[in-house]
C-alpha cells in the first residue's frame, strides 16, 4: 500500500479535525515494540499493517530498546495501555524531538513514568524515516478525514445554534479533533490539557458523531461549571441520591460539578435528538439533574439569550427541595450496562497535588473567577514555597497577568520579564512573550514587539494558539 503513495505535503494549518504526526509517530513505534490490541479486527484501517510492514524493512538500531521500554510499561488492559501512550503524544511538541510542552504542574500522572520515551522516540522517528512515513501516508489520512469533516462541522453548527454562540471557541482555549488510524478501532479518548481540550477517534465502522458531540458539549461546559462553582456547591447536598446509583461511575460522584454539567449534557443531547425517553434513562443511571435540566432547557430556548449568560439563572432556579422529592423515589439501575449511551475512554484522573503545585491551580482558579486579590496572594505564596526555578516563572507569569488586569502595565511588564529570567517552561515563555509584545506595542515601540512576537512564534514547545497570538500580534507591529 505504502509503496505505492507518492510524498504528500503536510498541512499548513491544521483546523478543529486533523492528523497528528506526534500521534502517528508514537502509534507506529508501539505497534513496532508490541502493541497488538485487536489487530487482526476487521475494523483496522489498512495503514496499520502496512506502515508495520514498511517498518520491517528498515533497520532501526533504537527498536530494541523501544521495545524493552515497551514491555515494562505494560498495563493489564488495551484500554489503559493505549491511554498512556495517546496522553504522551498530545503532552509532548512531537518530531522531531518528542520535548514536553505542558508544564510540570500540568502533566498527566500517567505521562510522568513515560518521560523517557522522548529520547528514544526521536531515535525511531530518524533511524526509522518517519517523516517519509508520514507524508506517505497523507493520501491515506485526508480520504478518512473527508469522511468526518461535513458531518462534525454540522455537528459544531447544531451545537453553537443551540446554544446561540458564533463561534466555536472561547478566549485562549481550542477544540481539536485527531484521527489516528493506527490505533486499536472502535475507540474515542478524551483530553483537557491547560487550554487545550482535544478528542482522539480511532477507525470505527461507524462514523463517532455522537460522542465527538457529546465531548464538544463538555468543550463548551465544563468552563461554566467552573466559573460558577460557588452556585453549584449551594445545591451539592443533591448528591447524596446520586450516592445510591450502583450504575453511576464513582468519578461523577466524587466531582459534584462534573455530575452536574454530565447531567444538562445528557437533557441537552435529549432535545437535540427529539429523544424524550433518555431523560429517564439517564436518571436511572444516577445522573440526578438531568430531569430539572430538561424541563428548565424549553424555558431558555424560548428566551433569547445565549446559555453563556442563561447558564447561572438556571442552576439558580434548581430547588432543592423539589428535587429532593423528586429523586427520593427513584429505583437506580443496577447494572451500568442498563441504561448507557456514551461509551469512551476518559482522560486519566489527575493525581492528587500538594505544595506548590496546589497553590498554582487554587491561583489560577481565582484568577480566572477574577478573584485577583487572591490569586495575587496565591501566587506569592507559590514563590515561598518553592524554589524551583519554572515554577517561579509560572507565578510570575501569573502576578503580570493580574497586574495587567489591575491596568498596572509597568509591573505587568517588570513581572513578565522576571518569569522570562526565571527559566519558564515552554507554555509559560510563550506567553510571556507575546504579552510583552502586546504592551510594546501598546508603548509605541514596534520594533521590539516584533522581536518578541518573532521569538514567540519560533519557540519550540509553544502551543498552537500562543503561536496564532504571535502571529497576529507581528501583522500588527509591522503596521506600526
Amino acid at each position: 500500500m505504502l509503496a505505492t503513495i507518492p510524498a504528500f505535503a503536510t498541512p499548513a494549518d491544521t483546523g478543529q479535525l486533523d492528523a497528528s504526526p506526534s500521534l502517528f509517530t508514537v502509534l507506529a513505534a508501539i505497534n513496532a515494540a508490541g502493541y497488538k490490541a485487536d489487530f487482526a479486527s476487521p475494523n483496522n484501517h489498512p495503514l496499520r499493517e502496512a506502515i508495520q510492514k514498511e517498518l520491517a524493512k528498515r533497520e532501526i538500531p533504537s527498536l530494541p530498546a523501544l521495545k524493552d521500554f515497551f514491555e515494562h510499561h505494560r498495563k493489564r488492559t488495551d484500554a489503559q495501555e493505549l491511554s498512556q501512550y495517546i496522553s504522551f503524544a498530545l503532552s509532548c511538541t512531537g518530531p522531531p524531538n518528542f520535548d514536553f510542552a505542558i508544564r510540570d504542574v500540568d502533566m498527566p500522572p500517567d505521562v510522568t513514568p513515560l518521560r523517557e520515551l522522548s529520547r528514544l522516540l526521536a531515535a525511531f522517528y530518524k533511524e526509522g524515516n518517519l517523516e517519509d512515513l508520514w507524508k506517505r501516508s497523507q493520501p491515506a489520512i485526508e480520504q478518512y478525514l473527508t469522511r468526518y469533516h461535513e458531518p462534525v462541522t454540522n455537528s459544531v453548527l447544531q451545537v453553537n445554534g443551540y446554544f446561540r454562540q458564533m463561534t466555536s471557541g472561547f478566549r485562549n482555549r481550542s477544540f481539536q479533533i485527531f484521527i489516528e488510524l493506527q490505533a486499536a478501532p472502535n475507540q474515542i479518548q478524551t483530553r483537557s490539557y491547560s487550554d487545550n481540550y482535544t478528542i482522539v477517534v480511532t477507525p470505527s465502522p461507524e462514523l463517532r458523531l455522537f460522542d465527538i458531540r457529546h465531548a464538544y458539549l463538555h468543550y463548551f461546559l465544563d468552563p461554566l461549571a467552573t466559573r460558577n462553582k460557588e452556585v453549584i456547591d449551594r445545591k451539592k447536598a443533591l448528591v447524596d441520591h446520586a450516592m445510591r446509583a450502583p450504575a453511576l461511575s464513582g468519578i461523577y460522584k466524587e466531582d459534584f460539578l462534573l455530575l452536574v454539567t454530565e447531567s444538562l449534557i445528557k437533557a441537552i443531547e435529549s432535545r437535540l435528538d427529539r429523544k424524550p425517553a433518555m431523560i429517564e434513562d439517564s436518571l436511572k443511571e444516577g445522573y440526578i439533574l438531568t430531569p430539572y435540566f430538561a424541563e428548565a432547557l424549553p424555558f431558555y430556548e424560548k428566551q433569547e439569550s445565549s446559555l453563556y449568560i442563561y447558564y447561572p439563572q438556571m442552576l439558580q432556579a434548581i430547588s432543592l427541595y423539589k428535587e429532593d422529592r423528586r429523586l427520593t423515589g427513584v429505583e437506580f439501575n443496577k447494572d451500568a450496562a442498563a441504561g448507557a449511551v456514551v461509551k469512551t475512554a476518559p482522560a486519566p484522573a489527575p493525581p492528587p497535588l500538594a505544595g506548590a503545585a496546589l497553590t498554582l491551580r487554587d491561583a489560577e482558579q481565582a484568577y480566572t473567577t477574577r478573584d485577583l486579590a487572591r490569586a495575587k496572594t496565591l501566587f506569592l505564596k507559590t514563590l515561598e514555597e518553592s524554589d524551583k526555578k519554572s515554577t517561579q516563572a509560572t507565578a510570575y507569569y501569573g502576578l503580570a497577568r493580574v497586574a495587567l488586569l489591575e491596568k498596572d502595565l509597568d509591573a505587568a511588564e517588570r513581572l513578565f520579564q522576571k518569569s522570562l529570567a526565571s527559566e519558564p517552561e515552554p507554555f509559560d515563555k510563550a506567553w510571556d512573550l507575546v504579552y510583552l509584545g502586546r504592551l510594546s506595542i501598546a508603548a509605541g515601540e514596534s520594533e521590539q514587539a516584533v522581536k518578541y512576537f518573532q521569538t514567540a512564534f519560533d519557540l519550540e514547545g509553544a502551543t498552537e494558539k500562543a503561536r496564532q497570538e504571535a502571529r497576529q500580534g507581528l501583522e500588527m507591529a509591522k503596521k506600526k
